[in-house]
């Protein structure tokens, strides 16, 4: 494996901060090379932001697939642990390989893994592979999330490799690079809690100050503010999740990062009509990840973190736990105020009145019991065409809506003002499973990209309610077969 002069042109400027850290923290790990690596995609958007050259990496599948290595990449897989569907177990990188962290011409520092790059200490009896559908699957949902204004790790490439992998059935082989403010977790944190010395715990809280929450380092408490932060971060985020109708599917505290980043995109899926009990992972056969126990699964995903830093907040057991308690309290309160907020904004409303909650679930409850689709109905309003949801014609809808059009009279902004914030904040696509899996099978079974690259299109913009888009809007046909996703391991 080398470095190759044609890697070294597409303006590589990587660093690995992550590798100064004890070597508790990883291990030293190169990706294991592939028979016949072929770009499949490349997202040029994401390239240039990191300072590539798109032209050059065109002809870099053999980088992408770890058969040779940028100049100043110092490959290592992470450990982590993490609460497994409510079980801890110790976990890490079990089938990928973070080469560095890109730095841009920015000064931004993003890192760059090699997701299905070959066995390492932590594959735990995988083979350390991944296939090309989970990958195109990671790839798409993504860039659309990234499109929705979500926080979220971005796919820069997939590779197919030449080799077949064994699953329930053999499938193409397919390594994704990804893309991440970085790979730290609250598993990152249980681990060092679990199997590491206080310093080294010490040391992982430093460096995820240091980069992240650089603002943090002077502050009396450091470590407690770091708490406070992550909260904050987390309840944006998941209530930006519930905006949109996102469901995560598997919310171990090792898919859970500190940056505020969604991560992992395995059996991952936006729902149709609205229903707080949606689950799509053939795994979550308790509904533990339905789309309506996501906030408080990120409530109690976070406790977990407090956990760990309770050595960190203060010399004496009491308070430290007092403290951590305290910072976690503040979450329920946090999320709902975020949620509120993006509710309001979904319905035009640009101030705030006592009522408004009971607006928004009178109509979530009308929308769940008339099976609704949770986007076309958002949008729907924003374009004031209540006749083109499931709910026109009902009674108790037509009082909600006279109720409603009463709220937006009451506001001193205008009709117009209100229809740009609903614009803004109702998308006109989001990737519809039956879309997805129609892109998929396409890329996979026929080779043929076509269908996933007019797919990516629709979604690039999903605020802009453009004619191109309406066909991406419509729903699947009717089906007795549930949808389900898969883990994609």
């Amino acid at each position: 494996m080398t470095n190759s002069h044609k890697a070294d042109q597409a303006g590589w400027n990587l660093d690995n901060s992550y590798a100064r850290l004890p070597e508790t923290f990883y291990a030293k790990q190169k990706p294991e090379p592939v028979d016949s690596p072929e770009l499949a995609v490349l997202n040029i958007e994401a390239a240039e932001e990191l300072g590539l050259d798109v032209e050059v990496l065109k002809d870099a599948s053999a980088i992408f697939a770890g058969n040779e290595l940028p100049e100043g990449a110092e490959p290592l897989a992470q450990a982590y642990a993490g609460h497994q569907f409510g079980h801890f177990n110790m976990l890490g990188d079990g089938r990928a390989v973070l080469l560095g962290e890109q730095i841009t011409p920015k000064g931004e520092r993003f890192d760059i893994q090699l997701k299905g790059a070959g066995r390492t200490p932590y594959s735990r009896g995988g083979d350390g592979r991944a296939a090309l559908g989970p990958m195109l699957r990671e790839y798409i949902i993504s860039e659309a999330m990234d499109a929705l204004g979500i926080p979220t790790t971005r796919s820069l490439a997939v590779v197919t490799t030449g080799e077949g992998i064994r699953r329930e059935t053999a499938l193409p082989g397919a390594i994704l690079v990804r893309v991440a403010e970085s790979h730290i977790r609250v598993g990152t944190f249980q681990y060092a809690a679990n199997f590491a010395e206080t310093e080294e715990l010490k040391a992982l809280a430093d460096y995820t100050i240091e980069r992240h929450y650089p603002e943090l380092e002077d502050d009396e408490n450091p470590y407690l503010s770091l708490l406070k932060e992550v909260i904050k971060r987390q309840a944006k985020l998941v209530s930006q999740w519930q905006m949109v109708g996102f469901i995560h599917g598997v919310m171990n505290t090792d898919n859970m990062t500190i940056s505020g980043e969604t991560i992992d995109y395995g059996p991952c899926a936006f729902m149709n009509a609205f229903d707080p009990s949606t689950v799509f992972s053939s795994i979550d056969r308790q509904g533990r990840y339905a789309f309506g126990n996501q906030p408080p699964i990120a409530g109690w995903n976070l406790a977990r973190l407090a956990e760990t830093l309770l050595p960190l907040l203060h010399e004496d057991e009491e308070k430290s736990l007092e403290l951590a308690q305290e910072a976690i309290s503040e979450f329920p309160k946090l999320f709902h105020a975020e949620w509120l907020a993006g509710m309001r904004a979904k319905l035009g409303l640009f101030n705030a009145e006592p009522q408004d909650k009971e607006l928004i679930d009178i109509l979530l409850s009308k929308m769940h019991e008339h099976g609704a689709d949770y986007t076309n109905t958002f949008a729907a309003l924003t374009f004031d065409k209540p006749e083109e949801t499931d709910l026109y014609d009902k009674p108790e809808f037509d009082r909600w809506y006279a109720i409603w059009k009463e709220r937006l009279e009451r506001q001193e902004e205008t009709p117009e003002q209100a229809h740009e914030l609903m614009k803004k904040t109702n998308p006109a696509v989001i990737p519809r499973n039956h879309r997805v899996e129609e892109a998929l099978e396409a890329a996979v079974e026929e080779g043929d990209y076509s269908v996933m690259e007019r797919l990516l299109d629709a979604l690039l913009e999903p605020y802009a309610h453009s004619p191109e888009q309406a066909e991406y809007a419509k729903l699947p046909p009717d089906t007795d077969e549930p949808y389900q996703t898969f883990c994609g391991t």
